[in-house]
């Protein structure tokens, strides 16, 4: 396939008249100058278009006038115009270092099994302040694990793979980068360069403010993912409880809203596609006796030996006594999730996703969380020290900490048999939204988690992304 230039960079603008210029301007001085710049409008109403028609004549520069198709359609009708042998999005309000373009293309040039190559970047203001230093790992030596994306802009892609995987996906709104990383990253190589190449701009209405939507979306790639393999996971899931005197026992029969904690958990669990069977298993009888009454047929009840179920005793015992169980053996889970009785507002799309981005990502485990940028302290007896050297950096500079919430842990039963051990092997994860991540272990917990059951969804995602 011929290609007339090296690299198609294509700039997708609405309403961001305040910065198009410092984006178009980054690549025109950039020092590798083989390249075309595609400039697509999608139906900006203020003075973006005056900006963009001063660049209308230069011999590199193209620009398309459209009417709010969205970014995926966006994305795709650049690749068509696209004459470049690699192609790269780079957002209106976002701006290139001046090597971005040849760093970037040399790579991919020295290797041609090479599909894709991101860089690390600067978080910067509105104004172009640096804030901090968003930082990737080194693909060659340290990730094994493809569960993290390449952000979808300034990822030098090449254009012939790309066409060969038909192009964006249309049929998702936000999230272009993560469903190219899915697909890609499954049949070619990718890669990261551990510098800095480009600015990425955060002000008040970016799109990565929606965490909700985005989550969401990200959900529905990997269902779609899976499903077009033809793959069919069944997966058990257990809720564990312990005996009568503590405390996630009588959470279990607690009210929150309209159910009880243990309702909420099972009809999340009874709604995912990917679970097959629903096990309570819990050495009190009284627990017993309310699932024969509720869930008859629905929901299998396992009596948990009274030692498995000691507060110190961990759940490697009670699941190795589940899977014992004849009705277990006869659908013959491929996957095991554990359910924590404490996290009410976890919905079933998230258990689903998080055992279709288990297998998605050949991880042998997987955990829910969410990032926290607390700084943590250690008491060491002569005071309080920072963990994992977190004084050293700038507040984003510092590696992301993840913390384990949600009560969502899913592992491959081979896995789990094999190692005698739940969390195990290869551990992947995904990303839950706050309500989701709501844990009720005091009074006051309960109470929070009440006054959230009474609010309407769409509020509690509202309430979210407008103070992300």
């Amino acid at each position: 396939m011929h290609h007339e230039v090296l690299i198609t960079v294509y700039i997708t603008n609405y309403n961001y008249g305040r910065y198009i210029r410092a984006a178009i301007e980054s690549v025109l001085h950039q020092t590798l100058q083989d390249f075309e710049i595609i400039i697509i409008d999608d139906g900006s109403t203020d003075d973006s278009r005056e900006i963009i028609e001063e660049f209308n004549g230069h011999p590199q520069i193209k620009v398309i006038f459209q009417q709010n198709k969205g970014l995926n359609v966006t994305n795709n009708i650049a690749l068509r115009v696209a004459r470049g042998k690699y192609i790269m999005r780079l957002d209106a309000d976002d701006y290139l270092d001046q090597n971005a373009l040849l760093v970037m293309s040399n790579l991919l040039e020295q290797d041609e099994a090479l599909g894709l190559v991101f860089p690390d970047y600067y978080l910067v203001d509105a104004e172009g302040n640096i804030d901090s230093i968003h930082r990737r790992h080194d693909f060659d030596k340290d990730v094994s694990l493809l569960d993290q994306a390449a952000h979808g802009a300034c990822t030098m892609i090449r254009v012939d793979f790309l066409k060969e995987l038909g192009g964006y996906n249309e049929d998702y709104s936000c999230q272009d980068g993560y469903e190219l990383w899915v697909k890609f990253s499954a049949k070619h190589r990718v890669k990261n360069v551990n510098t800095p190449l480009f600015y990425y701009r955060q002000h008040g209405n970016n799109l990565t403010k929606n965490e909700n939507r985005i989550l969401s979306t990200r959900a529905n790639i990997n269902k779609d993912y899976i499903r077009k393999s033809g793959e069919r996971y069944n997966t058990l899931a257990i809720i564990p409880i312990r005996d009568a005197n503590a405390a996630n026992n009588q959470l279990a029969l607690t009210r929150i809203g309209t159910q009880t904690a243990l309702e909420m958990k099972i009809e999340a669990a009874l709604q995912a596609e990917n679970i097959a069977q629903v096990v309570v298993t819990s050495p009190d009888p009284n627990i017993n006796r309310w699932i024969q009454e509720k869930y008859p047929n629905q929901v299998l009840f396992i009596d948990r030996p009274k030692e498995q179920a000691r507060l110190n005793v961990g759940l490697v015992g009670t699941v190795n006594h589940i899977l014992d169980n004849p009705k277990v053996k006869s659908i013959d889970p491929a996957a095991i999730v554990i359910l924590s009785i404490e996290f009410p507002f976890i919905r079933a799309e998230t258990l689903d996703d998080g055992i279709n981005t288990m297998f998605l990502f050949n991880s042998d485990s997987l955990i829910s969380v969410r990032p926290d940028t607390s700084l943590f302290y250690q008491h060491h007896g002569h005071g309080m020290k920072p963990i994992l050297n977190l004084d050293k950096f700038t507040k984003l500079e510092r590696e992301a900490l993840y913390k384990y919430t949600g009560g969502v842990s899913v592992t491959r039963k081979e896995a789990f048999v094999r190692n005698q051990q739940f969390i195990t092997g290869k551990v992947g994860h995904i990303i839950i939204d706050q309500h989701a991540a709501h844990g009720i272990f005091s009074e006051y917990d309960l109470e929070v988690a009440r006054l959230l059951a009474q609010l309407p969804t769409a509020q509690v995602a509202k309430t979210k992304s407008s103070n992300q």
